[in-house]
């Protein structure tokens, strides 16, 4: 299908009545039975055709796909947890591909430095004065690999410009431009050379995505899809769908998506829950409450609905309030993880009619 967005990047009018020649699939773990109005139509064929162009490239993973475009248009970072090898960052750099916006990657090392990250003050010999050379997190979609590789010192560069999308340096804060997303990856296994994130930053990450294996079946198919690959992949086939100006017509549309109060209560009950479990240490903080609030939004918009129900808010409770919670000692002893305390109260609180 011929891309229409590459051939007018300021086109405005990305979300109208027409319908693409793709049409839409409802994901298994989410359900639809409503009635679909032109504009939300026209905003899951959006949906759909940025699925299309990740699906040539990912194999799989199309749920942490989907969770990934809703911490996007959430305006939310994403960190995403697994072992070595399964595409962790091959599915970010194709999902960025998929947005017409600035790309950079930062490899994370132990001997990274701050000034590595948000830039340098540099003498300019011609004009005798200092001038701030940006560094490589002015960008749109900024892509961390391993994460967890870097000290305490360059982790805690990253806490502003994720919280206020800016840099202050000199006394001058320096804005972040639309959008701005970041993307970082961790190796849950490897403990050489790593270092603990602090609870402060991994609340700055909208969600945690655990990514696992492959099943049989997926795996049989990235044999066939990459057996004549002898180089690295080739990106170039992954067209950009969706420029930062749609993006903010997609935003206004999760915007008027609408929630009734009960909603309201049912997760601030999920939320307040965390903090009473008796496993639980640390609960979630009310930035969870809001998270939750806008990421079901976005679910329910990507679904074709302009307002929540229940199921949105349990199919996007556990990757926001996972990586937020500190269990008990004791609870850490019998293997207990968030997400298993998360599933149990989601199941016994009751769910709003």
């Amino acid at each position: 299908m011929e891309n229409n967005s590459n051939d007018n990047p300021r086109n405005e009018n990305i979300i109208s009545s027409e319908k693409n020649e793709i049409q839409p699939t409802t994901p298994d773990y989410i359900t639809s039975r409503y009635q679909v109005t032109a504009e939300m139509q026209a905003f899951r064929d959006k949906i759909q055709l940025v699925r299309s162009e990740c699906s040539k490239m990912v194999v799989g993973q199309e749920e942490t796909i989907d969770l990934m475009i809703t911490c996007i248009l959430a305006g939310g970072h994403v960190l995403l947890e697994g072992v070595p090898g399964i595409a962790k960052t091959l599915t970010a750099k194709v999902l960025s591909k998929a947005i017409r916006a600035n790309f950079a990657r930062i490899q994370f090392t132990p001997d990274l430095l701050p000034s590595d990250i948000i830039g340098t003050s540099v003498y300019k010999m011609n004009k005798s004065k200092f001038k701030f050379e940006k560094g490589p997190i002015f960008s749109n979609v900024v892509l961390i690999d391993e994460i967890n590789r870097a000290p305490a010192k360059t982790q805690a560069a990253l806490f502003e410009v994720m919280e206020e999308k800016q840099i202050s340096y000199d006394s001058i804060q320096y804005e972040m431009s639309f959008p701005f997303v970041v993307i970082a990856t961790m190796n849950p296994v490897e403990q050489e050379g790593t270092y603990k994130l602090p609870e402060a930053q991994l609340d700055r990450f909208l969600m945690k995505l655990k990514l696992g294996y492959p099943d049989l079946k997926e795996e049989i198919e990235i044999l066939r899809k990459f057996k004549n690959d002898v180089h690295k992949p080739d990106l170039s086939v992954v067209n950009a769908i969706i420029s930062p100006d749609e993006l903010i017509q997609m935003q206004k549309i999760v915007s008027n998506v609408h929630v009734e109060d009960q909603m309201y209560q049912y997760i601030c009950q999920l939320v307040q829950e965390t903090r009473n479990h008796g496993k639980v240490y640390l609960g979630a903080s009310p930035r969870s409450s809001l998270a939750i609030l806008k990421t079901a939004k976005v679910t329910a918009a990507m679904m074709g609905r302009s307002f929540v129900i229940p199921d949105d808010i349990q199919f996007v409770a556990p990757h926001i309030i996972n990586h937020r919670l500190i269990l008990t000692p004791d609870a850490e002893m019998e293997s207990i993880t968030p997400e298993s305390i998360i599933q149990e109260i989601i199941s016994e609180l009751e769910v709003p009619r």
